[in-house]
């Protein structure tokens, strides 16, 4: 069983920066994908960053250049670096972990973003 626990979240003014953790319990393979999604009140859940265990990393148009996304292969953490943020990155970010065809979640961290 693999359990994921977020934290870092919390309120944050325009133009502030956050960084969330995710830490990865259990039994974690070497190969394995992490992902942050993030799910905004009445919207669907939506892809945030990706970095895969070789370390390629990916982003959502909408964070690109503002969010950085790395893992501690070591501690089986993965990291989301948060600058510049805006109202509109206000959600609950979720972390996701892929291996062996398994997807696995988090329970989430609030981000808010005041204007």
């Amino acid at each position: 069983q693999v359990q994921l626990v977020e934290s870092g979240g919390g309120l944050v003014q325009a133009g502030g920066s956050l960084r969330l953790s995710c830490v990865a319990s259990g039994s974690i393979f070497s190969i394995n994908v992490m992902r942050w999604y993030r799910q905004a009140p009445g919207k669907q859940r939506e892809f945030v960053a990706v970095i895969t265990s070789g370390g390629t990393t990916n982003y959502a148009d909408s964070v690109k250049g503002r969010f950085t996304i790395s893992r501690d292969n070591a501690k089986n953490t993965v990291y989301l670096q948060m600058n510049s943020l805006k109202p509109e990155d206000t959600a609950v970010y979720f972390c996701n972990l892929e291996q062996m065809a398994y997807n696995y979640w988090g329970q989430g961290t609030q981000v808010t973003v005041s204007s």
